[in-house]
């Protein structure tokens, strides 16, 4: 999912633009704009956690760029592409290294496991919206 912040700062074809370069497929994509219940859901399992707040706020300012990719180890593979959720620790040349701007303006996010990534995928995309 390309955030908020790289939504509105014009970033998503270049994010969008090196996710293809570095040999993923989309099999799905959509602009959608998120209420605050379901950046809530979306977000759950950080509930407890001190930032959730800031987040679901952070999440819902703006459309974001929902996607499927697919390309073997895709999750492993896309972790490696967006780098650090801390943008001052991200190795150059990978997304959030060139378009974050902070922790939570990170400009994407990236499921963290296969499980976690067919969750978040159905919570955007039906099976007649993939490819």
């Amino acid at each position: 999912m390309i955030k908020p912040d790289a939504v509105r700062a014009g970033d998503s074809g270049l994010i969008l633009d090196q996710i293809i370069r570095s040999g993923f497929e989309i099999k799905a994509l959509k602009l959608v704009q998120l209420s605050q219940k379901e950046a809530e859901a979306f977000y759950a399992v950080h509930c407890e956690r001190p930032f959730y707040g800031s987040l679901v706020e952070f999440m819902t300012s703006g459309p974001v760029v929902a996607a499927i990719l697919e390309k073997e180890n895709a999750v492993e593979a896309y972790r490696t592409l967006i780098g650090s959720t801390n943008p001052e620790n991200a190795a150059e040349g990978t997304i959030r290294k060139r378009f974050a701007s902070s922790i939570q303006n990170n400009a994407v996010h990236g499921s963290d496991s296969d499980e976690n990534a067919e969750i978040e995928c159905s919570f955007f995309f039906n099976h007649f919206e993939r490819v």
